[in-house]
């Protein structure tokens, strides 16, 4: 009777030993690989590991990383600080269901596939910080349910859209450009109106316009027409259409149709400029042509001289000659007289000087002033 009561009262303090015991060694196994210059995940590591660290390395998370890594699935926490990872995948973590702490921070990443967080319905805590995201899709963060952490700093990202992250508590967004036009009054409200806290609100300021550079993006001043961006009769029939989705949805649809519009607007406005301007110089061009051909024509044609050939030279001495036969042969004169012929046929002959005379100069005026 004494032993089994004794047994009673010690098997809830052995058992509760045991699951003490079971729970320390499953959290306790680490595996440190940083700065091994590993260009792949190695597969050999204890399939038992809950915290995996391969920072500095060259991994790429590429098919085969992806692969390796869905063997690790008792995984906790995984950090991969400093690789070489630009796109995230899809379901680039599907079998991690117990992970809880996701660090990719200093990385190349600029494109994340709709589903690359697939599976990871326990995740507490994502770090995507000085990446080179541009643009976030919400939906991405659609299977975290349970994320209460989201580091975005140090991004590129000029807008984002208000992520459907129930539990969030905590949000970093400082470091990156924001644009706070009108588009960005959705995220403001969501920010001053939910529970989030924006860690670093004093750093994370407006980079567009220039006017508003002093102010943060939780407080900056928008006008009255940001407010009324849509007409009320759209607006009214926007809400008969889609009165059946929720009202975050619905503001995340008009802040998109909002942002479409204005790039349209100036997609439009460039093309029209660019086509005036080239309208403006083929128009300078063509009267530019017109004016000048005849100048130009005139000219070539007033210069249109070449120096003459042995043979043409000879040509044209004699066409000052007056006869261009040779001279009569006269039987029966005397030696001074055939001298008298000859000087008299060769008076108006120009010296040979190595000159050609210009035949628009006029020789009757060049005699009256001799």
């Amino acid at each position: 009777m004494k032993i089994t009561s004794i047994t009673i009262l010690f098997w809830p303090l052995s058992m509760l030993l045991l699951s003490d015991e079971s729970q320390t060694s499953k959290t306790e196994v680490k595996c440190n690989f940083t700065a091994k210059n590993y260009a792949l995940i190695p597969a050999n590591i204890n399939k038992n590991v809950t915290i995996l660290d391969l920072s500095y390395n060259q991994i790429t998370l590429n098919v085969t990383d992806t692969r390796v890594l869905q063997t690790y699935f008792l995984l906790t926490e995984l950090y991969l600080i400093e690789n070489n990872v630009i796109i995230l995948h899809n379901n680039s973590f599907g079998n991690l269901s117990h992970l809880e702490i996701l660090n990719i921070c200093r990385n190349s990443i600029h494109i994340i596939q709709q589903g690359a967080f697939t599976g990871l319905d326990k995740l507490k805590q994502l770090y995507l910080c000085q990446n080179k995201i541009v643009q976030l899709n919400p939906d991405i963060f659609v299977p975290l349910k349970h994320l209460i952490l989201l580091n975005l700093q140090g991004n590129l990202i000029s807008y984002l859209d208000v992520p459907q992250l129930f539990h969030l508590e905590f949000i970093l967004l400082y470091g990156n450009p924001w644009n706070c036009s009108c588009s960005l009054l959705n995220l403001q409200n969501w920010l001053n109106t939910s529970n989030v806290t924006l860690e670093n609100e004093n750093i994370t300021m407006c980079s567009y316009p220039d006017i508003l550079k002093c102010y943060n993006i939780k407080t900056v001043p928008y006008k009255a027409e940001c407010y009324s961006k849509f007409p009320s009769s759209i607006t009214e029939d926007l809400y008969i259409h889609f009165q059946s989705i929720s009202n975050s949805t619905f503001n995340s649809f008009l802040n998109n149709l909002t942002r479409n519009s204005e790039r349209e607007s100036q997609g439009k406005s460039w093309a029209f400029l660019v086509s005036v301007v080239v309208t403006v110089l083929m128009t300078s061009l063509l009267i530019s042509i017109a004016i000048k051909c005849p100048v130009w024509y005139n000219f070539l044609l007033s210069y249109n001289h070449h120096r003459l050939e042995e043979h043409e030279a000879e040509t044209y001495e004699d066409s000052f000659t007056g006869n261009p036969s040779p001279p009569p042969q006269i039987p029966d004169t005397s030696y001074e007289e055939t001298t008298v012929i000859f000087e008299q046929l060769h008076q108006f002959v120009v010296d040979d000087d190595g000159f050609i005379e210009d035949k628009y100069i006029d020789t009757h005026e060049l005699r009256e002033e001799s």
